[in-house]
């Protein structure tokens, strides 16, 4: 194990636990043109289980982010990952109606997961009665962030109707956004601005408490300002709002998209292994579940402390 990867370990974390998961659990959705298909996965022990509702980013599915999600169903968490209509395993084509609705379609996909639930619940063998309703957070990466962002009040101007909509869900209580787009307009490369109109987030009206993670290599073509643009879902948002910053981290920030998975361009075991710990630690800090591992996090990742995989700023 090298030095970054042992590195990983200094955020603490309780002993994992058998998981359960069951997939596709289908929803019906009507006018979404497709039923909504939804994996569950929680741990096979305990009662009071917060949960996280994952969105994928571009193209992915339920069977992505393995790497996260068994993680932190190991650790105590319900997670819920619903399939969008942009996955791969959709197929949807360029020229489908409703391709301009993608975005706002993903965050009525994340909303339908929670409003159904009870029906979620009562599909996993011995789960009924120990989730915490409470505690519910929303986590998504790329694409998959501004989803989770529009649970916590980030607003996009939809370019069909030429609005701004408060989308936000009071159930949702925390997120964690990762690899997710910053601010448009300007900062958008002539391609991002043609094929993506409604990468236009407006984080002014995003109050609820957030982990924003973003790797220091990660120079997208979509924004001409380079990898400091992935940081502004914390910069330009008001609240409670923390920074996890990964050195050398490109898209995939190691690997989180799935193992072995093939939009990994910068593989690295150690950095998802802090990736893990720090999220998980994040959530239960933010959902008051416990501060202990979320504060030894801040303190070995503070930017004093010259940790060589990253560092947390926090406002």
């Amino acid at each position: 194990m090298t030095a970054a990867e042992t590195a990983a370990t200094d955020v603490p974390v309780t002993a994992p636990t058998p998981v359960v998961s069951v997939k596709p659990l289908v929803l019906e959705a009507p006018g979404r043109g497709e039923d909504l298909r939804v994996r569950v996965s929680a741990p096979v022990t305990g009662s009071g289980l917060p949960v996280v509702v994952l969105s994928h980013g571009y193209g992915s599915s339920l069977d992505g982010y393995g790497p996260l999600a068994d993680f932190w169903a190991a650790h105590g968490f319900v997670v819920l990952q619903p399939t969008h209509l942009d996955s791969r395993t959709v197929a949807l084509p360029p020229d489908d109606p409703r391709t301009p609705r993608l975005w706002r379609i993903r965050v009525e996909d994340a909303r339908r997961v929670l409003d159904r639930l009870d029906d979620l619940e009562a599909a996993v063998p011995g789960l009924a009665g120990r989730l915490d309703r409470s505690r519910i957070a929303a986590a998504g990466h790329s694409f998959g962030g501004q989803t989770a962002g529009n649970l916590l009040g980030l607003r996009v101007l939809d370019p069909v109707s030429g609005t701004e909509e408060d989308l936000s869900d009071a159930r949702v209580k925390a997120g964690v956004l990762l690899a997710t787009a910053g601010r448009g307009g300007a900062d958008l490369t002539p391609y991002a601005a043609e094929h993506f109109p409604f990468m236009n987030p407006d984080f002014t009206h995003m109050t609820t408490p957030a982990l924003v993670v973003h790797g220091d290599k990660d120079d997208l073509p979509l924004s001409v300002r380079g990898p400091e643009w992935l940081a502004d879902p914390y910069v330009l948002s008001p609240g409670s709002k923390s920074l996890f910053t990964l050195y050398g981290a490109e898209h995939s920030l190691g690997g989180i998209t799935g193992y072995e998975a093939r939009e990994t361009t910068d593989e690295h075991p150690g950095r998802v292994a802090l990736i893990q710990r720090v999220t998980w630690a994040y959530l239960r800090h933010a959902l008051g579940m416990g501060d202990t591992a979320w504060t030894a996090a801040r303190q070995v990742l503070a930017e004093s402390a010259a940790h060589p995989l990253g560092r947390i700023e926090s406002k």
